[in-house]
């Protein structure tokens, strides 16, 4: 069993979190989802991006950190995000030396040169996706590889950004089913 910090995109903590966090559970993980927006939920992009940049970069990996602090123990917390959620937990799993995983669902982020970890990691990613570059990817898997992750990318060819969500335009089932069902199994591992 993996205890789980599950962290919301940009759209706010909806109901596909909440039902994404109700698989895991089922198939035997503790999980956590902290409300980064306080209780604000949108329906588009720009939206998300306003709520974002007014609560602002530095505030919500701090209420990120707030939220994973009780949780983390000898066990090894997993993160995992969903975009926004998941460049947020990359960060937090490079700032934890005991971290027992990373599960990103449709976001990376930026990875600093002197970076270190043996976490193990897995994304999944929409292919292409305008909110992930396919050139962006590249970079990201070799700066994740120098810094000692052990990486595997699984790309959707013609999902959606967040293709895991029902509730958006981007929702692709076939592409959530596979991915929902490898990420799992990734869990399970840990």
């Amino acid at each position: 069993m993996a205890r789980i910090l599950l962290l919301h995109s940009m759209y706010g903590l909806r109901p596909a979190v909440h039902q994404a966090a109700d698989r895991l559970r089922a198939a035997g993980h503790e999980v956590h989802v902290p409300d980064l927006y306080d209780g604000r939920v949108v329906d588009t992009a720009e939206a998300g991006i306003e709520i974002k940049e007014e609560i602002g970069r530095d505030e919500l990996l701090r209420r990120a950190v707030a939220a994973a602090a009780p949780l983390i123990g000898d066990g090894g917390l997993v993160y995992a995000g969903f975009s926004l959620g998941g460049s947020i937990a990359q960060n937090l799993a490079f700032a934890d030396e005991r971290a027992g995983g990373l599960l990103l669902m449709h976001g990376t982020s930026d990875i600093a040169e002197d970076a270190t970890t043996e976490v193990p990691v897995q994304l999944h990613v929409a292919d292409p996706d305008t909110w992930e570059p396919v050139d962006w990817l590249n970079a990201w898997y070799l700066r994740m590889r120098k810094a000692g992750a052990d990486v595997e990318v699984f790309r959707y060819w013609g999902a959606g950004h967040l293709f895991t969500d029902p509730d958006l335009p981007d929702f692709d089932p076939d592409a959530a089913e596979r991915a929902w069902e490898t990420a799992i199994s990734f869990l399970d591992s840990l």
